[in-house]
């Protein structure tokens, strides 16, 4: 009885994780699309990288960020964000 009622208790966990594990899979077409994102953003901060080595400052190669990643990345630091 009461491996009955432990049974009992863990189902609505067990349903509850495996549909946020449903619920969180991707189409190949959003896959494919989301490595996209990914790639436009290394690339956005790598130009950022050579700008900042190019001696141009750090706001002049912030706004450069900012406008590359517009629409592309969380907030205005394009999905990534560091000490200073």
């Amino acid at each position: 009885m009461k491996k009955l009622f432990t049974a009992l208790a863990l189902a609505p966990l067990l349903l509850a994780g495996a549909l946020a594990h449903a619920q969180g899979a991707h189409s190949d077409k959003e896959t494919k699309a989301d490595a996209e994102r990914h790639r436009s953003m290394a690339a956005a901060h790598e130009a950022a990288a050579k700008c900042l080595e190019a001696g141009k400052g750090h706001d002049t190669c912030q706004k450069e960020l900012q406008a590359a990643c517009k629409g592309l990345g969380i907030g205005k630091y394009c999905g990534m964000r560091h000490m200073h």
